[in-house]
């Protein structure tokens, strides 16, 4: 996840743009006198001026959500709250002064920018202070309690309570039916408290982006792909039908193993659903950690990447405890388990930067490793949730960057590749930054979240190999399929619940979902693309859509769902730009200057140019396009197709029809 406050979710309506990037002439429009305010300010210095104030009071306001996301106390609330309650009003008033350049004559840089400033929140807020003050004071409580949420169970001096990263470790790596059901449903009750809340959330986003010109906040975010928004709805199930034959044969197949590993009534629920408690993550989007049931081949090129960090892990853990003593006692044992922890996180990290820096790309600054958060403090609550951030807009101007992540980082894969998935964030951030700030942000959303996921794909055996965390891979068929299975469990699993979110959310903000179906309509949505179901009913008195950090955190969701698509198109340009040849699945970039220059030249382009024309430059096509993903997949899903001949696939609800966004108003 990347972190820029107020520039969560920028982008434009269709046509209201042309492209600004390598214009040497004037256009017609140019040559007419510059449009002036009052104060006889024209709109390229209106412009000029706003990008000067953001980047002066940036600093300040990522400092403040920095804290409330590490230092989780009411004082950081506050403050993180009324720092956004400033930078949203600073933000109303540009828009309100903006209007006086409506229709005029300016630069197409300055007309890009203005539109852009219009998108530049996901979190449109009302004009009236008092209403923008509560909605900042519950953006802000609501993203502390799901960073401090904890489930306590038990009682006496059994009672035991637990945060999000132990409550995943049971979903990880046990398989104790019951435990799982525990663990799923406490993590769960911890956002009931979260609902009234977010209803009236809801109700404040809408009146700000109503008084945008926009018929309801859904409405605004399908706005931001340089398209009319009803044309995005349309892509994105364009999109989803490209790719979920695939889903739906990788579906099938696990539905079979958990019925041989759970029995044939605990491993379904209903009709062909999957038991949301038994897919390995809170959320089931990412089934990696049903390898051990899932693994077609056993045994057949070890690519156990979490049991190579284990043991580098208890490698620097022996030498730490070495360096203190030769018969430590509990405290010398704890701070060397620390030191190791740290070291370890670092580590991974480390190697995460050295794929980067391969691509000609620079050393993050020193800074990055003083001020990152890499493991989970001992003194206070903080939000786990992996978010990259930038805290200065540094690096063009003489200023040094201050770049950080923010993680608890442990020795598994799944958290190996997030660093590269967040250092992705960084890069582009570094990349752009000698843009004007209303530009330094991703072509579109999906962009910036699928930087760091194409190198992901790029971390082939070989290359694991390369970094001393698998063994030498034998070339078979056995162990293609096993590998493209680990990456599926990772991408393919995801692409339905990257849509389902927003799709919750769009009918949640136009109305069609009301408060009292909240979670009604979010099972249905999870049946209907994921195939997934909860065990135990699940009524109205919760409120599962807040245990998604997305969800209190009002981070729009339809981005990771396109990443996913364009990692996989990004990945391809960049092995033809390497001189790959060969299947599409065997190629790492890793060390090519030539991929590197090409990927450079993409994030140096930021949001300066609509998302369609910086696709063109790296991959030929202005379109984003599911055939990569089926390209390189294309081996499992005719081996899945043979494993589950003769089975009944499908599941209950697979064709109910999801709620559909009311044709939304158009920018005004």
């Amino acid at each position: 996840m990347n972190h820029r406050p107020l520039l969560l979710a920028i982008a434009v309506a269709a046509g209201l743009l042309s492209l600004s990037a390598c214009r040497k002439t004037p256009s017609p429009e140019q040559e007419k006198p510059a449009a002036r305010a009052e104060n006889g300010e024209t709109a390229d210095q209106f412009v000029a001026r706003i990008n000067a104030e953001f980047k002066a009071a940036y600093p300040e306001l990522t400092s403040a959500q920095w804290l409330s996301s590490t230092y989780i106390n009411d004082d950081s609330q506050l403050v993180a709250a009324k720092a956004n309650e400033r930078a949203l009003a600073q933000l109303n008033a540009w828009i309100e002064e903006a209007k006086k350049f409506e229709g005029q004559p300016m630069s197409d840089d300055s007309r890009r920018a203005l539109n852009l400033l219009k998108q530049a929140t996901a979190m449109p807020a009302p004009r009236d202070p008092e209403k923008l003050a509560e909605l900042t004071r519950i953006a802000a409580k609501m993203e502390g309690a799901y960073g401090a949420g904890t489930y306590c169970s038990g009682e006496g001096a059994a009672r035991k309570c637990r945060q999000l990263g132990e409550l995943e470790d049971v979903l990880r790596s046990s398989r104790d039916y019951d435990a799982q059901l525990d663990a799923w449903a406490g993590w769960h009750s911890i956002a009931q408290p979260m609902r009234e809340d977010y209803v009236r959330f809801v109700e404040l986003v809408n009146e700000g982006a109503r008084e945008l010109g926009y018929a309801d906040t859904g409405a605004m975010w399908r706005s931001g792909y340089d398209m009319e928004p009803d044309a995005f709805s349309a892509e994105t199930d364009r999109l989803w039908e490209q790719v979920r034959p695939l889903y739906e044969q990788l579906h099938c197949y696990t539905r079979d193993k958990l019925q041989q590993t759970y029995g044939v009534e605990r491993g379904v629920v209903g009709e062909g659903l999957l038991p949301a408690h038994l897919m390995g993550n809170m959320w089931q989007q990412d089934w990696g950690n049903l390898w051990d049931m899932l693994q077609p081949y056993k045994g057949v090129g070890d690519l156990d990447i979490t049991a190579a960090l284990e043991r580098q892990y208890q490698q620097l853990l022996s030498a730490a405890l070495h360096r203190r003593d030769p018969s430590p006692g509990p405290r010398e044992r704890f701070e060397a388990e620390r030191e190791a922890q740290l070291a370890m996180a670092k580590a991974m990290t480390e190697r995460a930067q050295d794929f980067y820096v391969s691509l000609g790309m620079p050393r993050l600054p020193e800074s990055y490793w003083e001020k990152s958060q890499f493991i989970k403090p001992l003194d206070r609550d903080v939000v786990c949730h992996a978010s990259a951030w930038d805290m200065n807009m540094g690096g063009a101007d003489g200023k040094s960057p201050d770049v950080r992540t923010k993680m608890c980082i442990k020795p598994n894969e799944e958290d190996f590749t997030t660093i590269y998935h967040e250092l992705g964030h960084i890069y582009y951030d570094l990349a752009y930054n000698p843009q004007p700030p209303l530009f330094q942000n991703g072509a579109n959303d999906g962009f910036h979240e699928a930087i760091g996921d194409t190198i992901v794909l790029a971390m082939t055996p070989k290359y694991l190999e390369s970094i001393g965390l698998v063994q030498g891979q034998a070339q078979s068929h056995e162990a293609l399929i096993n590998t493209q299975m680990r990456m599926a469990l990772a991408k393919v699993s995801f692409l339905p619940f990257g849509l389902m979110i927003d799709r919750w959310r769009w009918g949640v903000f136009d109305g069609s979902i009301t408060p009292d179906r909240y979670n009604q309509a979010w099972w249905e949505l999870k049946a209907r693309y994921q195939g997934v179901a909860p065990v135990q009913p699940r009524g109205e008195e919760f409120f599962d859509p807040g245990a998604k950090y997305h969800v209190p955190g009002n981070t729009p969701y339809t981005r990771y769902f396109l990443a996913h698509l364009l990692q996989f198109q990004f990945y391809k340009s960049l092995c033809e730009a390497a001189g790959h040849t060969g299947p599409l699945y065997e190629c790492s970039f890793h060390g090519s200057e030539a991929a590197g220059e090409k990927f450079r030249a993409m994030l140096a382009r930021g949001a300066s140019q609509p998302w369609q024309a910086t696709l063109k430059e790296l991959t030929g096509s202005e379109r984003i396009d599911g055939g990569a993903v089926l390209e390189y997949f294309a081996p499992l899903q005719e081996w899945l197709q043979q494993q589950n001949q003769g089975k009944s696939c499908g599941w209950q609800g697979q064709s109910a029809q999801a709620p559909k966004p009311e044709a939304p108003a158009k920018a005004g």
